[in-house]
This record gives C-alpha cells, structure tokens and sequence, in this order.
C-alpha cells in the first residue's frame, strides 16, 4: 500500500492506494509532481478512533480509484509544502500565491474573514451603520505623510486654483474628516467601516503603506463632566466612556468567538503620565514588572542645583537577584545607551554606587553617603541586584523614555534566552489623557516645522478642566480626551472624543497650531458643518492589521495580510512601485526630475 497526503483550503486528507487492486494507470500518481493539481475519485475510509488527526479532514482517509491530472506543477521556485527548506522573505514575497499555501498563513487569512464577520455582526446589533467614505481626498495636514494621486481632472469650481496647475487627490489617512461631517449631518449617529488606510511612512514590521482600520464613530458622546477619581485610581476620567463601552464588547466578543477565552468586564485604565512614570512607555506592556522608581521624590531638593528643580528628575529600575531572577542575567547581558547608566552591585560598591554614577551627579552633583544611605534603605538594595539609572523632564515627553526602552530590552533579550516565559493571557489596557499637543514627535516635524503639532489630531478636543488653560495659553499642560488601547506593549487602537465648537476647533488651528489659510482651508467645509449645530461626538479606529497579529501570534502585520508591501514599501509580486512614461507624466502636468537635479 502506498499513502500521499492531499492537500486543500479545508485541510490534508490521506490517500490509500492498494497496489493489489489497483491497476497499473494508478501507480503513476507516484510520478505526479509535487503541488500539483488533481482530482481524486474513491472511496471515503474512516479512521480508527485511535488514528484520528486533528482538522477538518482528520477522521478520514480516501482509497483512490482514479485521479486526473488537472494542472501538474513544473516550475516551483520553492516547495510551499516543505516547511524546513523555505526560502528567504523576498523570494517568497515574489511568489505569494504559492506562499499562501501554507498553512500558518492561510489560516490566519481565515481567522481574519471570521474576525471581520464578527465585527460586522456586533457593531450592526448596537445599531451601528456601515458607511462606505471616499478613499480619493484633499491633502491635509493632519500629521502623517499622503500618498498623492495625480488627475487630469480640472479644479473644482470656486476652489481658487489655476486650470493650469498639475492637480491631486491623496489617499486618505483615514476617514477622520468623512465620518465626523457623517455624524455632523444628523442622519446616522453611529458609523463604522472596516476601511483601507494609506500613510507614506517609513517601513516597520508593524506598519504598511496601507493598512485596514476598524473605524467608529458616535453621536452624542460624554464629555467626562462628571468623571471622578484620582490619577492612577484606575478610573475614566474622560469622555467617551459610550465609545468604551462598545469597544470592549467588541473585543470581548471577538476573544469569546475566536479564542475561547472569557475577558473581564472592563479593562484597566491608566493615564498616560502615570504610564510613562512607572513604565516608560505609551504604550505599557503590563506582562512583567520591572517598573522605573523615582529617585527623586527619595533625595531633598537643596541637593539639586539645576534652575528649576521641576524641570529634571532622575529615576532608576532595579533588577533583584532574589525577586527578578528570571531577568538578571539578561540586565546584566545588555549594553547601557547614551542616555543610561548600569550599575551591578556587589560588595564593595553598594555604599558608593550612587555618588559615582555619571547620571546622577547630572542632577544631584553635591550628594552625600546621607542620601545615599537612604536610597539604600528606600531601594532595600542588595549586593548581586543591577540598577539602571537615567534622568528625564519631570513632565514626561514623547512615547517612550530610556529607562522605558531598557525595561524591554530587558524583557525581549530574557525571553530570547529561555529565561523567561511571558503569559499568555491578554493584558488589555486603556491610556488616557494624553498630551493634547507636543513638540517631540519626529514624525511630525515635515508638517510641524517646529510649531506645536497634535499628539493624535487637531480635532481632538481638550479635558473638560483644560479649556480655560487652552485659552490663555498653556499649551504644554492641556491634556486630550484622547485615548489608546494597549494589547501587551501594542497600541492596537486609538481614538477621542472630538472638537464640536467651530469656534474653539478654528482657536486650535489658529492660534495653537498656527496654521496658516492655505493649510486650513482643507477644513473649511468640517469648520463650517461645526457651525450648523453638529453633536458632540467622537469615535475611534481600531488597526485591524496589529489585532489580526496579535490573535495569530505573529511578529509581523505581513502575515496576516494577503499580499503586503515589504518593510521598505515595495510589492515584489506586482513590481510596484514602478515609473511611468513621460508621455504619462504629461498628461497630468507632471515633469520628470532631471537626473543632474
């Protein structure tokens, strides 16, 4: 007897072939090439109870009569089926539709289909409207970089601009302007969309040129007035809590469905200052501890002597020899950065380590063995424990410190190592109130050109408490009703509730952001629908792509879309990016670069 296993979109079922029954035409399937492909006619077997295998077609086995040769495959470049001889990622990227063969990454395009199914169907029992928006927009600057599409269509009546000039569309960011002038009408008052998203942005293993979005958004949305609780009490202290509450239903739902895994009723809530001051990060991964110690609220004042003493703090992690085992030998494995400092205790340096660290004499040049000793006893420091010492701005900046990138240099480098196992379970996480406006993001500065930008958008709206600091000025200590969903350390989410005061959305563009008429006026027509009495409303978008990876517990975004772009952009199947003839160029008022330019 002779066994092959056939392989299709349902599963691999076995094939029996008897040689002593068969006649001599049936023999040959053993000449069939490999990935070929066939019709099998026979005869359904069912395995004994003991010999089923897993899968749809694990319970049975098929004694072939016949087979025909629909198409044989002669010209593999690599053997899909053959997980042990693969070839590199670009190969196989040049040759996705046979990569898709496989079956970790055909079945992760079956696990989004039924993620996507799942969505639709909870969204539309909360009386949400799927709305198809434009995806051909008007260039903005709303913080990332378009992707420009030429037209030889003639400017739109009344905008101003010569017949002469080449015009674009851009691909939208996302439908930010589309779904809040879509609640501005009055007609729908929740929309959603699973939409497709272009952002000219450098490659990273968790972004692509374009992307899909889970996109809401709700009418009629809170404003956090009446809010309570304390920073670091774990409570929404914002608005939205309508737009909350049907995300975490969402998730709960898709986990239950897909996972089989029961979330709690609410997820956690931190805010971003808090985040950024035990974690260092936006974006927290709450699986392990490791978590960052002021120094300086231990040490007195008069020890400082930098002008203001608000304005530098300095902080450390400590990895116990006794406590924190699993990363010991990982901290003491990494390399300190420009901007850290790494201290391994031992005997004779527990009593002088800090009055020889680098880092805190920065902050702390006249310190004592006084102060020593009682960050000693604050720390209950020991000999064989590591310490990572940094400073930074009292005000936390950015989306991660120095001692936030150690802490998961840390964790990543233990857990390469076999030395530590990280849970499985889901840490889901809210973070709140951001920044409304920065100064530290580089990924803005092409627009910004050193003005304030917005740390999500400029139709965030500001914290209920914050509109009178907004008003006279305080740019930097206005915090956002913006929030983030974090899934273990991935920022899998984010959304706000939004400006719907013209007056105050036309303040921010003006006064804050210092846009000027030609960069406001791809906002005339959402100022203008602001004015004609539009509901507070806000909304959300949830990355699809990063959800997608994170149930099918994949590194890359890559592998839970069917055909991406690469890290740098490019499409080796279709060979795009790709020019296009001056004749091309022409017709759409475009002149090619020189090559001398």
């Amino acid at each position: 007897m002779s066994f092959f296993p056939l392989k299709d979109s349902f599963g691999t079922t076995q094939l029996i072939l008897n040689h002593a029954d068969i006649s001599p035409d049936l023999a040959i399937l053993s000449n069939v090439p490999v990935e070929s492909n066939v019709l099998i006619e026979g005869t359904v077997l069912l395995r004994p109870s003991s010999a089923k295998r897993p899968g749809a077609t694990g319970e049975i086995d098929v004694l072939v009569d016949k087979f025909t040769v629909l198409n044989p495959a002669d010209t593999l470049p690599f053997v899909p089926s053959n997980p042990h001889n693969l070839p590199n990622d670009d190969l196989r990227a040049r040759y996705r539709y046979l990569d898709l063969r496989r079956s970790i990454l055909s079945d992760n395009i079956k696990k989004r289909s039924q993620v996507a199914h799942t969505i639709r169907n909870l969204l539309h029992d909360q009386g949400f409207v799927e709305v198809e928006t434009p995806v051909l927009l008007r260039s903005s600057p709303e913080g990332a970089r378009e992707f420009l599409v030429p037209t030889r269509t003639s400017a739109a009546e009344g905008d101003g601009q010569s017949a002469d000039e080449p015009l674009f569309y851009a691909l939208q960011q996302s439908p930010q302007q589309p779904k809040q002038l879509l609640i501005c009408s009055g007609g729908v008052d929740r929309y959603y969309q699973i939409a497709k998203c272009f952002r000219d942005e450098d490659g990273r293993k968790d972004r692509q040129p374009e992307f899909t979005q889970v996109d809401m958004e709700m009418a009629f949305v809170s404003w956090g007035e009446n809010a309570s609780g304390t920073p670091g009490s774990d409570a929404w202290r914002i608005g939205g809590t309508e737009i909350r509450d049907v995300v975490e239903k969402l998730i709960q739902t898709v986990w239950r469905n897909i996972e089989g895994i029961e979330l709690p009723e609410h997820f956690k809530v931190m805010t971003y200052h808090e985040a950024m001051t035990r974690f260092g990060s936006d974006k927290p991964d709450t699986r392990f501890g490791l978590e960052i110690i002021n120094l300086t609220d231990l040490l007195p004042r008069d020890t400082q002597v930098v002008s203001d003493p608000e304005q530098e703090i300095l902080e450390c992690i400590v990895v116990r020899k006794s406590s924190d085992s699993e990363f010991i030998r990982a901290s003491r494995a990494c390399e300190s950065t420009a901007s850290t400092e790494h201290i391994s205790l031992k005997d004779g340096n527990t009593r002088s380590w800090l009055l020889q660290s680098n880092v805190a004499r920065h902050v702390y040049p006249y310190l004592n063995e006084e102060d020593l000793s009682t960050v000693n006893t604050a720390l209950k420091i020991k000999s064989g424990d590591d310490i990572w010492l940094a400073h930074r701005p009292r005000s936390p900046k950015g989306g991660s410190s120095a001692l936030g990138r150690t802490r998961l240099s840390v964790f990543e480098l233990a857990q390469a190592r076999g030395e530590f196992t990280v849970t499985r379970d889901p840490h889901f996480l809210w973070i709140t109130e951001f920044p409304l406006f920065t100064r530290d993001d580089a990924d803005k500065e092409f627009l910004a050109h050193g003005r304030w930008s917005s740390s999500h958008h400029p139709f965030t709206a500001p914290v209920w408490q914050d509109v009178e600091v907004m008003y006279r000025g305080e740019v930097q200590s206005v915090r956002g009703q913006h929030y983030d969903l974090v899934l273990n350390g991935v920022e899998i989410g984010g959304g706000s509730v939004r400006v719907h005061d013209a007056h105050m959305q036309d303040y921010i563009f003006t006064s804050i952001l210092q846009l000027n008429e030609q960069e406001k006026s791809p906002f005339h027509q959402l100022l203008h629908a602001l004015r004609c009495g539009a509901p507070p409303h806000g909304g959300i978008a949830l990355g699809f792509d990063r959800l997608m990876a994170m149930l099918c517990n994949t590194q890359s975004i890559r592998d839970v879309i069917a055909f991406p772009k690469t890290r740098m952009g490019a499409d080796l199947l279709f060979k795009s990016p790709a020019a296009v003839s001056s004749e091309v160029l022409y017709q759409y008022g475009i002149q090619p670069r020189s090559s001398s330019s």
